[in-house]
């Protein structure tokens, strides 16, 4: 028998079908209304941005209140405060005493220069400071014998004038008894006349000799006292032919071959004194500005930290970099060697409750005169000032509050763009 098909029919409800469409028409309106009223504001900010940026390509900030700390951080050398180089004295043939990485001592001798041309010289030298001595001998004997010749002369002068007037008196008494005549006593006047003109001249004489006597003396002495400080002076350069060290400590570097042959001035050897060791470090020139003399810093290395102080700053630029030396606070460390590499970090300043932004690009591009503060998917720009800056945080003086969220890097894509739409 065949079956038909009223078992597989089904009374539909027009009435019921309407209804169920009516809701969903009216939720799917309300779906269309609130997406719109989600993306119209969108919308409305996309068309009033200047441009539009990915946020991929951009780095964010929040500006954040509390401790600054600002410092300076590189990787140091370890150098010695005091290295001297010794250099040639003299021209000659040099023979080394020491070795590279000899330990020495103060005053000892390093190398010995062999210098004929300075040895004849001062044995030349020698013999003239005789030859002046001799003659500043001879120069006072022979004005001892001419004062004596002169007082002797003049001695005789004054016998003759008190042997002049005893016979002027007794011709004068005699020619009042009249035992004489007249012309005996003016022979006698005239004899004493005579005497007193030569004690007089003899006296002169004496005078006059002995200071010229005296003038010679002292330019033969002081011939001889430049000979002597001449030979001084060449014996001081024979003994500098034995290079000392100035210092204690280790010899660093020779700077010739075994018994070279070298000219006046050349490098013959480094001393480095190992118990005046500081660190060298290099600073960008943007931070050496603030660098001050007595800085506190800290030294860290071989698992240790050691305090330390700026104890000088070079006053020139070198490929953007300045150098600076640290010295340590107390005892120098006895592990530490030449050149050995170390942490140092110098603190500039430190200051509680201070308002700051992670450093960024931002500062230098914009000479830290503005910054895009991002809200709502824009980025505004507004005009700030920065004040001091670190390796990784930079101080907000205006502009900014705390929370705020702003560019610090990648906002030289945004041109002179004041609003600027962010895209995720």
């Amino acid at each position: 028998m065949i079956r038909d098909t009223s078992a597989t029919d089904r009374l539909v409800e027009v009435g019921s079908n309407r209804k169920r469409k009516l809701i969903i028409y009216i939720g799917a309106g309300v779906a269309v209304v609130a997406a719109l009223a989600f993306v119209l504001p969108h919308v409305a900010t996309m068309f009033s941005a200047d441009s539009s940026v990915s946020a991929s390509r951009l780095s964010f900030a929040t500006v954040s209140r509390g401790p600054f700390v600002r410092d300076i951080a590189a990787e140091g050398k370890v150098v010695a405060a005091v290295s001297p180089t010794l250099y040639a004295t003299s021209a000659g043939a040099v023979v080394l005493t020491v070795h590279p990485g000899d330990v020495v001592k103060k005053d000892q001798v390093l190398a010995t220069i062999t210098s004929p041309d300075l040895a004849a010289k001062l044995a030349q030298e020698r013999s003239a400071a005789d030859a002046a001595k001799v003659e500043f001998l001879r120069a006072q004997i022979d004005a001892t014998k001419k004062r004596s010749e002169l007082q002797k002369a003049y001695d005789n002068a004054v016998i003759d004038q008190t042997a002049g007037q005893r016979d002027l008196k007794r011709y004068e008494g005699a020619f009042a008894k009249g035992a004489v005549p007249v012309a005996d006593v003016d022979k006698a006047k005239s004899t004493l006349d005579k005497a007193d003109v030569t004690v007089k001249h003899a006296q002169s004489d004496l005078t006059t000799d002995n200071g010229s006597l005296t003038f010679d003396i002292q330019a033969k002495k002081l011939a001889y006292d430049r000979q002597v400080l001449l030979v001084q002076d060449l014996e001081r350069q024979v003994e500098e032919l034995n290079v000392k060290s100035p210092v204690d400590g280790q010899v660093g570097q020779a700077f010739i071959a075994e018994r070279a042959t070298v000219a006046k001035d050349a490098q013959l050897l480094s001393v480095i004194d190992l118990s005046a060791l500081q660190v060298e470090m290099k600073v960008p020139e943007s931070f050496a500005r603030d660098l001050a003399i007595g800085m506190p810093g800290e030294i860290s290395g071989n698992g240790k930290v050691w305090n330390g102080k700026v104890s000088a700053i070079s006053p020139e630029v070198v490929n953007g970099e300045v150098a600076a030396r640290l010295r340590f606070d107390g005892a120098t460390p006895s592990q530490l060697r030449q050149s050995q590499r170390l942490s140092v970090r110098v603190l500039l300043d430190k200051r509680d409750n201070v308002l700051t932004v992670q450093r960024g690009s931002f500062v230098d591009e914009s000479a830290g005169r503005y910054a895009y503060v991002v809200a709502d998917g824009m980025a505004d720009r507004r005009d700030i000032r920065v004040g001091a800056s670190s390796i990784d945080k930079v101080e907000i003086l205006s502009g900014l509050k705390e929370g705020d969220k702003i560019v610090i890097s990648g906002a030289d894509t945004f041109g002179d763009a004041k609003h600027v739409a962010i895209s995720r």
